[in-house]
């Protein structure tokens, strides 16, 4: 795992303040004062991507749709490929809210 590299004191806080959110509203609140506006939409659209790929949706579907670069999504496809299989178990868990 790439993240490891980062593992640590500073790392488990993050993880651990997101873990204590109780609802969307929280979250909005968290992220609107712990990120960019662009950093959160690149979070997002890579979920989205994550999703559409794993729907079997083209490159150029997801390009149109998210406005993802095709580098970005070669990526999430790198991930959902040879990853820690991530994006399956969080799209699984959320599938049932959309």
């Amino acid at each position: 795992m790439q993240i490891n590299k980062l593992r640590g004191k500073e790392l488990d806080q993050l993880f651990q303040a997101i873990l204590s959110l109780e609802d969307i509203e929280e979250c909005y609140q968290f992220f609107d004062d712990l990120a960019t506006m662009n950093e959160i939409q690149s979070l997002s659209q890579r979920l989205e991507v994550a999703r559409m790929l794993q729907k079997g949706h083209t490159y150029h579907k997801i390009e149109e749709s998210t406005g993802a670069s095709t580098a970005t999504i070669s990526r999430v496809k790198r991930c959902l490929n040879y990853g820690n299989d991530a994006y399956a178990m969080a799209l699984g868990r959320i599938s049932g809210n959309e």
